[in-house]
Order: C-alpha cells, then sequence, then structure tokens
C-alpha cells in the first residue's frame, strides 16, 4: 500500500507527476512527428492474400483508401490458435474501424496461417476487422515477423531492426506496419514497428497504468488471457475451441 497523506501533500505530488506527464506528451508529439518525416520506400513485389473474399493484392487492402495499417498477427501455420498477446491487442480492433475509414485508413490483420484457421479462430473470438492469409506469400518473411526453419538454425535472425538471438526460437512475432498507396496505385512502405511498439493501440493497459495498482504483472502483460479464458468469462461453443 502507498503511503497515505493530506490532500494537501498528494496535490504537490500530483503536480509534480503533471510536470512529467506534460514532458511525455511533448516528447510523443515530437516521436509523431519524426515518424510522420520518415522517408518511404515503393513496394516493388506483388503480394497475393487468401481473403474470405477470394485473392487480393496487397494493393486490394487497402479498400479504396489511401491508407493501410497491417497488423501482423502471430498465428502460424501449425498453431491451434492465435498468440494470447495479439488477441489481447486484438480485442481494441472492432470498435476503431469505422473512425479510421472515415479517416481514409484501413486496418487489416494478416497471418501466415491458412485461411481456414484464420477464420475458425476470428470466429471464435467474436471478431468483425478484416483479417487475412499470407500463407501462400513471402509477406511475413519479407516483412520480418515470420522466420524459417533455416533462419532459426542460425545464430541470429532479424527482428525489430537488429539482430536477435535465435535461440528463443520463436517462428511468429508481432509487429504493424503502414502502407501508402498513391493515385497511381503505386504502394509504398512508411512505417513499422515491433516487440513493444504496437502497445499503445492497447487501451485497456493505457486504463490499468491509470489504476491504483497499475498493470500489476510480473512481466510483460503475463497478467492476460483470451476473452473466453477468464475464470468468469462466457463460455463459446465447443465447435468453435
Amino acid at each position: 500500500m502507498n503511503q497515505v497523506v493530506s490532500r494537501d501533500v498528494w496535490l504537490e505530488a500530483r503536480r509534480q507527476l503533471l510536470a512529467s506527464e506534460k514532458e511525455a506528451t511533448h516528447l510523443r508529439d515530437r516521436v509523431n512527428a519524426e515518424r510522420l518525416a520518415l522517408p518511404w520506400v515503393k513496394v516493388d513485389k506483388t503480394y497475393v492474400f487468401d481473403t474470405p473474399a477470394g485473392e487480393k493484392t496487397l494493393a486490394d487492402l487497402f479498400d479504396g483508401r489511401s491508407q493501410l495499417i497491417i497488423y501482423h498477427f502471430m498465428l502460424g501455420p501449425d498453431w491451434d490458435a492465435g498468440c494470447t498477446g495479439c488477441s489481447f491487442l486484438a480485442d481494441h480492433f472492432d470498435g476503431t474501424i469505422a473512425h479510421l475509414n472515415h479517416h481514409d485508413v484501413s486496418l487489416v490483420a494478416v497471418s501466415r496461417a491458412p485461411l481456414e484457421k484464420v477464420e475458425a479462430y476470428k470466429k471464435r473470438m467474436g471478431w468483425r476487422f478484416p483479417w487475412v492469409s499470407s500463407y501462400a506469400n513471402d509477406f511475413n518473411f519479407d516483412y520480418h515477423v515470420s522466420f524459417s526453419k533455416e533462419e532459426l538454425a542460425g545464430d541470429k535472425v532479424f527482428y525489430n531492426f537488429t539482430a536477435m538471438d535465435a535461440a528463443e526460437g520463436f517462428d511468429e512475432l508481432p509487429g504493424l506496419s503502414a502502407f501508402y498507396k498513391d493515385e497511381a496505385g503505386n504502394v509504398f512502405h512508411t512505417y513499422s514497428s515491433y516487440a513493444r511498439g504496437p502497445e499503445e493501440l492497447i487501451g485497456t493497459l493505457m486504463i490499468l497504468d491509470r489504476a491504483p495498482k497499475g498493470r500489476n504483472e510480473s512481466s510483460t502483460m503475463n497478467f492476460i488471457r483470451r476473452h473466453d479464458e477468464y475464470e468468469d468469462a462466457p463460455k463459446a461453443d465447443s465447435c468453435c475451441h
């Protein structure tokens, strides 16, 4: 339990924290400006994804808009369920879609699992956001969120813009990438973020950070479960497990 003090002492401590919060806000503004100023890379490679509406290219995933955010969702071809952390993050997507679309932004999740596995897990979780399969292309490998057996057999893999110890053994890792499509149909890769980079997308964590016990975790997000796996969660139909 924290120290208990008078209202006046609390007010002074809160004002000191406010100064730090304002500093963090101003830093975030500067980082956002730097992010918007990043140079772009033209995407010359053709990627074809499996979707519920048939095969679609990367350009098709923009769905008539000029901006595309892709969440690299950890669901490998031989996995029985999606990553718990990715599932926690993806729980926050459906409510944002209308707002993003109004802002000329499409949001799509991409996983390397075959489409039938993607669709089954999406049904289990009750999600509506667009989610496609990159099983038949190199998209996940090219954007450094999936790793081949040969890569994992070496000393290092490339992740989060640096060489990472391959001995950790993860064949799938999370990330987020942004793309822009011009009027001529050219597609540009504008941004990617990995590891804890997309954490700000998780509104639940932002709320917990303001709760008396904070995230109350012993390691990063160790407390989370899939939303149908909490002890008090409604039970889904057995066919969806």
